[in-house]
């Protein structure tokens, strides 16, 4: 199952890219939610190889994921893979520049289930798409929003 969407975020583009790019604010964000989130990499700056364990609890149930940063090219964009509960999720951010101040985000998850039971669930999922890209967008604008609010608070 593949969801995308865009936003324009008034910012410039390296702003925009330094926020998606903020690994250790996602880390921050994840464990205030309940997830333990722990760095398996040794890497010293952002790049390619860099990579996750979570633990978290979802519908009940305790969950593990491994996410590993497979592409990094600033400022256009990334690409993020994780696998987790029979499933890999492929997240590639794209980042246009439409003008100094402006910037267009391009979010696309694409699911690929490894094992039955996550077939299933994408199956399910698939019967409520319409439901599931709409809190998707939904979810995506209120980030697009939120990004704009911090690249003027940091003053970009």
């Amino acid at each position: 199952m593949k969801l995308s969407t865009s936003e324009d975020v008034a910012a410039p583009i390296e702003a925009v890219f330094a926020h998606v790019s903020d690994f250790a604010w996602f880390e921050r964000a994840a464990m205030r939610r309940g997830a333990d989130v722990v760095r398996t990499d040794t890497l010293a700056e952002p790049g390619p190889g860099m990579s996750w364990h979570a633990e978290f609890q979802f519908r009940g149930r305790d969950r593990k994921a491994d996410v590993d940063l497979k592409s990094y090219d600033p400022p256009e964009g990334m690409r993020v893979v994780t696998r987790a509960a029979g499933l890999d999720l492929d997240c590639v951010i794209e980042l246009v520049a439409m003008s100094r101040t402006r910037t267009r985000m391009k979010i696309t998850i694409e699911t690929t289930p490894r094992t039955i039971p996550a077939r299933l669930m994408i199956q399910s999922a698939k019967l409520a798409r319409t439901k599931i890209e709409k809190r998707y967008r939904h979810r995506i604008a209120e980030y697009a929003a939120e990004l704009e609010e911090r690249c003027q608070t940091r003053g970009f």
